[in-house]
């Protein structure tokens, strides 16, 4: 049997009237209500201080030795660099590209000096379609990439040297006799293009003669994939797949 003193008994009562009394008005209005602390916000300096503060200057591994006039430090400085061989970045058009196009559905558009941010446009897109402003058609692949995928294929299948100056031209023979294509690795014989609907002619991906599709595709993916100058068509033209004569012993 559990005993209970009458000291304990008093100041449990005692607890429980308390527990149980009559709140004031004063009490019901910061019922719900809390107090939140504020803290002055700090301020920090918008200038970006250079991450090794200038230990390593003039030491060829500094940060201003190495990156200083890179464009790779920005994504403005990319697109200007990209856009100055006629390359797109992010699937934009160049600034060349988009003058010619002009305005979306012909369009106003000005231009507003905007305190702490500068010269900003508004106004719509420069794009041909409202499809390419959502980005479902915008392509980076214009001209001048399709131009850089052929430059690309060509360097690597006249290549004589492999990666790292490894063997090349002369294994060439081993494995088209092995294989039947050039050395994916190693030989500079295969460079991968994609092969893409806005393609003006077939890439061939891999230039090795394999390829398929499941979906319809337009015609000139077709005859990268099958018939034509690339794809399995590629096999029509004899043993040699790269475009270069058959290797001899």
């Amino acid at each position: 049997m559990v005993k209970i003193s009458s000291a304990a008994c008093v100041l449990l009562a005692a607890g429980s009237a308390n527990a149980y009394s009559t709140t004031s008005r004063s009490t019901l209005r910061s019922l719900g209500s809390k107090s939140i602390p504020v803290q002055t916000s700090r301020r920090t300096d918008a200038n970006l201080k250079m991450e090794d503060f200038g230990l390593f200057k003039n030491t060829g591994i500094g940060f201003e030795d190495l990156w200083d006039k890179n464009e790779v430090i920005s994504e403005v400085g990319i697109e200007r660099a990209l856009n100055k061989e006629g390359l797109r970045y992010r699937l934009n058009k160049t600034v060349q590209e988009a003058e010619a196009v002009g305005n979306l559905g012909g369009l106003p558009g000005f231009t507003v000096n905007i305190p702490g941010v500068g010269p900003t446009y508004l106004g719509p897109p420069k794009v041909e379609s409202i499809w390419e402003a959502l980005g479902f058609t915008a392509t980076s692949n214009n001209e001048a990439r399709q131009q850089e995928k052929l430059k690309a294929i060509s360097k690597a299948r006249d290549s004589t040297k492999g990666v790292l100056n490894g063997p090349g031209a002369e294994i060439r023979k081993k494995w088209l006799d092995k294989y039947g294509y050039p050395r994916l690795v190693g030989s500079g014989g295969i460079f991968y293009a994609d092969q893409l609907s806005t393609d003006k002619e077939p890439m061939g991906g891999f230039n090795m003669g394999k390829s398929g599709s499941i979906w319809p595709v337009p015609d000139v993916v077709a005859k990268g994939n099958y018939g034509g100058d690339k794809g399995w068509g590629m096999k029509k033209k004899g043993s040699t797949i790269d475009g270069l004569p058959k290797a001899k012993d």
